[in-house]
């Protein structure tokens, strides 16, 4: 699928309702549990992308929220099911890995969950390690986090 990656406002009518129905799809996985930590919001994600396929529809989005000097976790990474296995994951994750190193962030971390392993097989594949719960997951009970230095 040909893709198009671009920034948006956090507030963009496409994106908020692609991270909505991220957030429908995760309570359903998880039971209704809520996420740890706090949610990310336009006050603190540095820059959020929206995959738009070829005649315009918005198929996936994933943002950047900094956490401290050159570390950045990302953040609502989320692909359409009808999209997914068409190349917008990988679109997505390369935009915000090239963003995160212009902004000179040279690690990225995220946390997932144990019920998505659709999820943990595509960030090992593209290079992510999985590392021990950090920040607000450490003890959460579902939390699998990953992290990879870029080059």
């Amino acid at each position: 699928m040909r893709v198009r990656v671009a920034p948006v406002p956090w507030d963009d009518a496409d994106g908020a309702a692609l991270r909505a129905r991220q957030q429908d799809e995760l309570r359903a996985r998880y039971a209704g549990e809520s996420e740890p930590g706090t949610p990310p919001s336009g006050a603190d994600v540095a820059l959020f992308l929206v995959a738009r396929d070829a005649a315009g529809a918005a198929v996936g989005c994933g943002g950047l929220r900094p956490l401290e000097e050159g570390v950045a976790e990302i953040k609502r990474m989320y692909v359409d099911p009808l999209a997914r296995g068409t190349g917008v994951a990988d679109a997505l994750l390369a935009a915000l890995e090239a963003a995160a190193t212009e902004r000179g962030w040279t690690t990225l971390r995220l946390e997932t969950g144990e019920r998505q392993p659709d999820a943990m097989r595509f960030y090992a594949r593209a290079g992510y390690a999985e590392i021990p719960p950090f920040g607000p997951y450490v003890g959460a009970p579902f939390a699998r986090c990953f992290e990879r230095r870029l080059a």
